[in-house]
């Protein structure tokens, strides 16, 4: 499941961060702010109907990631491993 389809104060852990050949800093840059793999992610609410942007915390840190980015964020339930 991708970040951007969870539902709101759901948390799950982040499995991965896939590249985006449209988008390539971008992955890096999700990286760099906290979305590493094993961290806890929540989709804390999201704008009007929706839209951009989703209010999400990574760890202790919260952000507005556009649903593009959040799209790139692989999540699975806080048991799953590989």
């Amino acid at each position: 499941m991708k970040l951007d389809q969870l539902s709101n104060n759901v948390t799950k852990r982040v499995k991965r961060v896939d590249n985006d050949v449209l988008l390539p800093d971008i992955s890096h840059q999700l990286e760099e702010i906290g979305f590493i793999p094993g961290e806890q992610v929540t989709v804390m609410r999201r704008n009007l109907m929706g839209g951009d942007p989703l209010m999400v915390r990574v760890g202790l840190s919260t952000f507005a990631l556009r649903k593009q980015e959040a799209a790139l964020i692989e999540v699975e339930d806080l048991g799953d491993h590989d």
